[in-house]
């Protein structure tokens, strides 16, 4: 029994995942603690002040604030800490690391920024224009928190988990979540504001994942290696996708190889691009847009004669 307890207690050996999270974890901390405070500054300089009503936890403290009076920095710690303790019990400690710390250093960077307004002059009047500013420099920042591997935690954890769970579309379950909460803003503030908030949406989800190298919501990539098996084995057990696996031959040399083809959530490309190189760094791979594409559960048979 007390032999039993013993490996229990034993530490299991770190994955490649684990690798990829603690290599430059502090730098990539402080990052995202800069993310936020842009964050922050934008809600305080340009969003409240405005009325701009462009989904998310941002969105819903703007609501009541205007309706109830009530502060944001506490509205959106509440928000972010209820949805962090689901995140905890559901994606797991390593999904949410980034989340905990948007929950405790976003709140307080509203907080410290919101007399901003009274420090920076700034003309609010043309709404176009700050719908235009909203929507790029927030998805800078979510596209920058992406792309070094953590969440912002708020109301996204509900899109990731709801993958999770039924394996729904991430950029439709934040679609739909996003347009509640405009339209919520359209009863609170008018509905022509609703026409400035889908302008702030739109610009948000491209300049996203044009920061994050694409268009669209998923990669497909191919890859070559000679650590075929790790890698086929990292993809599939470590993230959960599928990989289909080709025969190819060289054009110059003609020589016969595997080429391993998967399709991954945006959101994923930090992990598997990170993966890949930590078992192979002298790993090939191309990566493009992916359309309409759905999460492989199982590994597709070998193509073979592909290339005659």
């Amino acid at each position: 029994m007390f032999k039993k307890l013993l490996k229990k207690k034993e530490k299991k050996p770190k994955t490649i995942f684990d690798e990829i999270s603690d290599r430059h974890l502090i730098i990539r901390i402080i990052i995202l603690c800069l993310s936020l405070f842009l964050s922050a500054v934008v809600f305080n300089l340009l969003q409240l002040p405005t009325k701009i009503v462009s989904g998310g936890s941002a969105g819903i403290a703007v609501i009541t604030e205007s309706a109830f009076g009530w502060t944001p920095s506490i509205v959106l710690f509440i928000i972010y800490a209820s949805l962090l303790v689901l995140s905890l019990f559901t994606l797991g400690y390593e999904s949410t690391l980034g989340a905990a710390i948007a929950t405790f250093v976003y709140p307080l960077f509203v907080d410290w920024t919101s007399n901003i307004t009274s420090l920076i002059s700034l003309d609010t009047s043309d709404m176009l224009l700050m719908a235009i500013f909203i929507g790029v420099l927030n998805g800078f920042v979510t596209g920058v928190n992406y792309k070094i591997g953590f969440s912002s935690g708020g109301t996204n954890i509900i899109s990731q988990v709801l993958y999770k769970w039924k394996h729904w579309s991430i950029s439709k379950t934040s679609l739909f979540l996003n347009a509640i909460i405009v339209i919520c803003g359209g009863f609170c503030f008018g509905w022509t504001m609703v026409m400035y908030s889908i302008i702030v949406v739109a610009i948000n989800s491209i300049t996203m994942d044009r920061v994050l190298l694409g268009i669209s919501k998923s990669k497909t990539f191919y890859v070559i290696t000679t650590e075929e098996e790790k890698v086929k084995d990292y993809i599939m057990n470590d993230l959960g996708h599928g990989v289909t696996i080709f025969n190819v031959h060289g054009g110059f040399l003609e020589k016969k190889k595997h080429v391993l083809m998967t399709v991954v959530p945006t959101n994923d490309y930090f992990k598997l691009t990170a993966g890949v190189k930590t078992i192979d760094k002298n790993a090939f791979f191309v990566v493009i847009d992916a359309y309409e594409s759905s999460v492989q559960k199982e590994i597709l048979p070998i193509t073979e004669d592909l290339v005659e």
